[in-house]
């Protein structure tokens, strides 16, 4: 006699019972415990529940690796939900990381624009260059028509002798020449007072510091006189 039961053709009863059994034991266990809880089923001398034929057997088994194979689909979906999720999360991240560092910059520049000085223009420039520039001797300070020099008190020590003789003859050619200096002259005339600032510098504590200032002013308004022509 055959009986065919999913998914074996067996040719013996007692071989299919035993198969049922078999079946059960290892993949139903499960789902038999639920559906014994709910009354189906037969309690053997054991307690426990078992099928009480073949093919019951091999529907608890079949029942139960469709339920752990759907059990497995589910967990993989949510495992690659999980995944989407999270990849779309370090996207999002990186794109806020890049707009927040573009705005850092952004932001730091305004602040550097903000804080720098802002430019002028060339007539502004003129104008500072004139404000800040040393006042012009006065014909008794420096004669136009013969370029004799009236130094002041302080620099007429004779520490100072070398510079005022130098300075004495430059500027008596400037003023016979009628015209500015060439540059040879121009260059010598303020590498002399250079020395003679300095020179003056290392003597401050010899000098009350009111004429001292008045004597640096008048060193710094000669350099300023080698700029213009005499007369």
């Amino acid at each position: 006699m055959k009986i065919r039961t999913w998914p074996f053709t067996i040719r013996s009863p007692k071989k299919c019972f035993s198969l049922g059994i078999l079946c059960w034991s290892l993949l139903a266990i499960p789902l038999a415990a639920q559906m014994g809880g709910m009354g189906m089923g037969r309690r053997g001398m054991g307690g426990g529940n078992y099928a009480s034929t073949a093919q019951q057997g091999a529907d608890y088994g079949m029942s139960s690796m469709m339920r752990s194979q759907g059990y497995q689909n589910l967990q993989n979906s949510e495992a690659a939900g999980n995944y989407q999720t999270a990849q779309s999360q370090q996207i999002d991240n990186r794109k806020k990381w890049t707009d927040t560092y573009f705005d850092m910059r952004k932001s730091n520049r305004k602040a550097r624009a903000d804080e720098a000085p802002s430019r002028i223009s060339h007539e502004d420039a003129i104008r500072l260059a004139k404000s800040v520039a040393p006042p012009r001797l006065s014909s008794t300070q420096l004669d136009p028509t013969t370029g004799h020099i009236q130094y002041p008190l302080v620099l007429q020590d004779s520490i100072f002798t070398p510079y005022r003789s130098e300075l004495d003859s430059l500027f008596a050619g400037r003023a016979s020449s009628g015209s500015g200096l060439q540059i040879q002259d121009f260059q010598a005339i303020r590498t002399t007072l250079t020395k003679f600032k300095e020179v003056l510098k290392e003597h401050v504590q010899d000098y009350p510091s009111s004429e001292y200032g008045k004597a640096r002013v008048f060193l710094n308004s000669l350099s300023n006189e080698a700029n213009f022509p005499s007369g």
